[in-house]
């Protein structure tokens, strides 16, 4: 499976990162000459070779530094990006000639890559576990392995103008015409009258400046969150009974409320990606935008809304709050030279995964890692992505290594197409469930 240059631009159209990190090839070795300060070069013995997506070398870059202080092994993280990094794996996996010891996976990579994979079953303790989230332990295992360890996950949630929504004359008008306060939407219904109110015409020349919302066409995760507030247990496809779902009732209740934005939106959403949104509330064009929460600590200094931004848990919908987690995972390759050393470090980071809180992005799997987090400024986005990633409704993309090709073939066109006027919904969903059929069979 090969992935397709345009959706691999940045990995924020998939996962939430690259959108403000710089994916530069090339080995990055960390400073230092190991314990004892003999300042002789590390052997090959005492070295690891970590390969990282650009977007998430931040994350790692403290607990690799430490990891090295602590053992004088030597870790270098090579940074590519992310089509690279896909590449390169699926390239040596199956030559069985791995040139790196560590391997940061994308979560929609574990199943594809699995039968290359050592098994990580023995750091699933049910102390781990019970500190991460639900669905990245059932992402985790493929085919009753456990293949990753979560090192970092990401998940939509809301950001809104507290300028807007804190305005005296806002309030007033809106619970005059909704019949309720105004305040951070937390259902559909609730999200929808919040959009159609601030869709407005600020400085009266006659066209609309700011929108309530942003639909997005060119990127499938967002969707993909509403069907699972729709309730929906099997997004898209049952991975274990290959029963494709996507054109049942929850699907179909989740592509209606999100087309139903669109009158609140910017037009071009058939070509609005993460990128573009996130421009588009930055430059205060947007009440509300749903993004990865990560974003909060990324608002440029110049943005006219920088200290206007608040955060609260992903929207709500028939079955309850749910995101999509976005999460990476550390595994190991089968056929390594270097695994138990390897697996040590994984270990390592686990048990350091705090450290990563305090990185440009400030990403961290642990739940007491968000936790440790509590009441400090600067991390207001903590308890927000922690309600939505312990939502019993936030979960994983099915485990199937058809899951890119199903995205780019099928998902993005499906949504691309949804977004247009008149789009018959039904009828996209029916003709999106041949197409994944086909491709699955």
């Amino acid at each position: 499976m090969t992935l397709r240059k345009n959706h691999r631009a940045a990995a924020l159209g998939r996962r939430g990162l690259a959108l403000v990190a710089i994916a530069t090839a090339g080995a990055v070795a960390l400073s230092g000459c190991g314990a004892g300060g003999s300042g002789a070069a590390p052997s090959d013995a005492d070295t690891l070779t970590v390969v990282v997506e650009g977007g998430g070398k931040a994350e790692l870059q403290p607990i690799a530094d430490l990891y090295q202080e602590e053992t004088g092994t030597e870790v270098t993280l090579l940074e590519l990006p992310y089509a690279g990094l896909y590449d390169r794996i699926s390239s040596e996996l199956k030559a069985g000639s791995p040139s790196f010891d560590v391997a940061a996976l994308d979560a929609i990579w574990l199943t594809a890559f699995a039968p290359g994979l050592a098994p990580l079953d023995d750091l699933y303790t049910d102390d781990v576990k019970s500190d991460l989230f639900g669905g990245l332990v059932t992402e985790a295992q493929v085919d009753g392995t456990y293949v990753g360890m979560p090192v970092w996950t990401n998940s939509e949630i809301l950001f809104y103008r507290t300028d807007l929504f804190e305005d005296a004359q806002n309030k007033a008008d809106f619970a005059a015409k909704y019949g309720y306060e105004l305040v951070p939407p937390t259902t559909w219904e609730q999200y929808r009258d919040a959009a159609e109110f601030f869709t407005r015409d600020t400085d009266g020349d006659g066209a609309i400046d700011l929108y309530g919302t942003d639909v997005k066409g060119a990127v499938e995760t967002e969707w993909l969150a509403t069907v699972s507030q729709a309730g929906e247990e099997h997004m898209v496809l049952d991975a274990s009974s290959g029963e494709v779902t996507i054109d049942d009732a929850a699907h179909k209740e989740a592509l209606d409320f999100y087309v139903s934005l669109l009158p609140y939106a910017p037009a071009g959403a058939a070509q609005l990606d993460w990128a573009g949104a996130q421009n588009l509330f930055y430059q205060g064009n947007l009440a509300m935008m749903r993004f990865w929460g990560h974003a909060y600590r990324q608002t440029p200094d110049d943005s006219p809304v920088k200290d206007d931004i608040g955060v609260a848990p992903m929207i709500a919908g028939p079955g309850g709050i749910a995101g999509v987690p976005g999460a990476w995972y550390l595994s190991v390759p089968a056929s390594g030279s270097k695994n138990e050393a390897a697996t040590k470090f994984i270990r390592f980071a686990y048990d350091h995964n705090d450290l990563s809180a305090d990185t440009s992005l400030g990403l961290v799997a642990r739940k007491s890692a968000f936790e440790s987090k509590a009441g400090e400024p600067g991390y207001e986005n903590y308890p927000a992505l922690l309600e939505t990633l312990e939502a019993a409704q936030t979960l994983p993309r099915p485990a199937t290594a058809q899951w890119q090709e199903i995205t780019d073939s099928v998902l993005i066109p499906l949504l691309q197409k949804a977004v247009e006027p008149d789009a018959d919904t039904a009828a996209l969903l029916s003709e999106a469930k041949t197409q994944i059929e086909q491709i699955i069979q």
